[in-house]
């Protein structure tokens, strides 16, 4: 199977001037037999309407007007797909529409949920006698942001460089009981579940 991002197109995109989502919606290519399916990738945390024209030769696709496709929040969804001349290479450009205006015309798809990027950097560092490390970053495995987790007890040095952040604290760094976590490059220590880490990353 060949994958490929295509970041950089001769591409049209046109968005309602009512909105504008966070990340722009990024097109997958992934290439199958004489088929080429092009896939959206949603990564912002609010559902789209996507719908997709292609132009280009070496290939054929529907001649049918292109339908508005739901792609929910952290997901990717198949939008079309062409079919490639025999022992050609497709040659294309497409222009987007894309909506947060919901419709309920827009197409219903199969879609696969991905991982992105938070709004802060999420780092997640566990003191050896952690008592809600092991339910928070259960939580954030099944979220859809990306996110690093450290461990005290495999990585001693981490709590050496973060120690010193503790000098003025009411709480040392060797009575934490609770996840140390990094948004942004600032450290919480009063963290202790997934939803309190939400409200923090939301602020």
């Amino acid at each position: 199977m060949f994958k490929k991002i295509f970041l950089i197109l001769i591409v049209a995109i046109s968005c309602t001037p009512l909105f504008s989502q966070e990340r722009p919606i990024e097109i997958v290519e992934e290439a199958k037999a004489n088929r080429l399916f092009l896939y959206a990738l949603n990564k912002n945390e609010k559902d789209l309407d996507v719908s997709i024209t292609v132009e280009g030769t070496n290939f054929r696709q529907s001649k049918s007007v292109p339908r508005a496709v739901r792609v929910p929040a952290a997901s990717k969804v198949m939008l079309t797909n062409l079919i490639v001349e025999r022992g050609k290479k497709a040659n294309y450009t497409y222009e987007l529409k894309v909506s947060d205006s919901l419709s309920r015309r827009a197409l219903q798809k199969e879609y696969e949920s991905i991982k992105i990027e938070p709004k802060k950097k999420i780092i997640v560092y566990i003191p050896e006698n952690c008592s809600s490390c092991d339910s928070l970053v259960s939580s954030l495995e099944k979220s859809h942001y990306l996110y690093t987790s450290h461990s005290f007890s495999e990585k001693p040095e981490l709590k050496a460089q973060l120690a010193p952040a503790f000098v003025n604290a009411t709480v040392k760094i060797d009575s934490v009981t609770a996840p140390i976590i990094s948004l942004g490059g600032v450290l919480h220590v009063k963290i202790e579940d997934y939803d309190q880490l939400l409200e923090e990353l939301n602020k």
